[in-house]
């Protein structure tokens, strides 16, 4: 068994290689629906009694025949919103991975940079199939700890962006995101401008990345252009809410990652269907991941793109499985005895 921490799982795990373990599992689902077994993952709230904090732990398991083995992964995650004012992630994770014939257990590895990038790597499908093409500007909306990976997933789909705009409601988090993106994301040749007001960088971008934990829509239809692509990931749980009613009811393709999941996760869509003064409906969901992959579903030629994302365990699975073979192939990490 492979012990991988987190610098390891950094290394070794690049987004294209995220990107491609997703679209394989999608389009493998899609051929083969019994080989992919991901289960409605269990959320509890943390500390809920007395509302100290906004938490939830979370268990995702899942199980993956891939032609040849099968294989089951378990990731637990905390989610503790206070966090950074310890200097320490929002999201906590760790990630089993093991065999079915035999139950050897191939990996244990910190979930935490794997979060990020699946996450992100669904954004990146979701903007290479429903983006317009040639597109300029991106803007990102919540300079957090998952906007870094999100952006460097849209980048490596549409590597014409020229230009990033970046907002957070602190100044000093959007300046942060600027300084540290630039160092460590070295490869992407992008001008990178803080803004302080929220429609100065909307205004121009093609595509919007929104990774928040706001409870009401955060722009306005006339703020963004008339075809822009939405990657909304934030809003997970029914409270939340980033992309107001108006803007979900008037774009003309909404995909989102996981059906099941998102008619219980998915705050701003739960939210709009719920409004007596919304006119949108889960009937108007024009379908998942899987279609946009396989082309069932078909970017529209017009009009606002809008995917939401909630995440499933079997996208974390792919990925962690993609580690976990290149560590057992490569010896990574330490070697331990089970």
């Amino acid at each position: 068994m492979q012990l991988l921490n987190r610098a390891v799982v950094t290394e070794y795990l690049n987004m294209s290689a995220a990107i491609d373990a997703i679209e394989e599992l999608l389009r493998r689902q899609a051929e083969h629906p019994n080989w992919v077994k991901s289960p409605e993952r269990l959320v509890i709230e943390t500390f809920s009694e007395d509302k100290r904090s906004s938490g939830s732990h979370l268990s995702m398991p899942a199980v993956i025949y891939d032609g040849s083995e099968e294989y089951a992964t378990v990731k637990l995650v905390t989610i503790c919103p206070d966090n950074p004012s310890r200097n320490m992630p929002t999201t906590t994770a760790i990630i089993t991975v093991s065999n079915n014939e035999t139950g050897k257990i191939l990996a244990v590895m910190d979930g935490i940079y794997i979060t990020q990038v699946r996450t992100a790597a669904l954004s990146g499908i979701a903007t290479k199939y429903m983006a317009k093409d040639n597109c300029q500007g991106v803007a990102v909306v919540g300079c957090g700890g998952m906007a870094y990976e999100q952006l460097n997933a849209v980048l490596t789909v549409r590597p014409e962006i020229k230009t990033v705009y970046l907002w957070n409601r602190s100044l000093n988090g959007a300046e942060q995101f600027k300084e540290n993106f630039a160092r460590d994301y070295a490869q992407w040749d992008v001008e990178l401008i803080v803004c302080e007001q929220i429609e100065d960088a909307l205004k121009e971008a093609d595509i919007i990345n929104v990774a928040t934990r706001a409870t009401e829509g955060l722009f306005s239809l006339e703020q963004i252009k008339a075809d822009a692509h939405i990657n909304a990931v934030g809003a997970y749980q029914a409270s939340m809410k980033e992309i107001g009613n108006e803007v979900i009811e008037k774009s003309s393709l909404i995909v989102v990652d996981d059906m099941a999941g998102s008619r219980h996760e998915a705050g701003d869509l739960i939210q709009a269907h719920d409004s007596s003064e919304s006119s949108w409906t889960w009937d108007k969901v024009s379908g998942d991941l899987q279609g946009l992959v396989t082309g069932k579903v078909s970017r529209s030629e017009q009009g606002i793109t809008l995917f939401k994302s909630v995440g499933a365990a079997s996208f974390d699975a792919a990925v962690a499985l993609h580690v976990a073979k290149l560590a057992d192939q490569d010896n990574l990490g330490e070697s331990v005895s089970w």
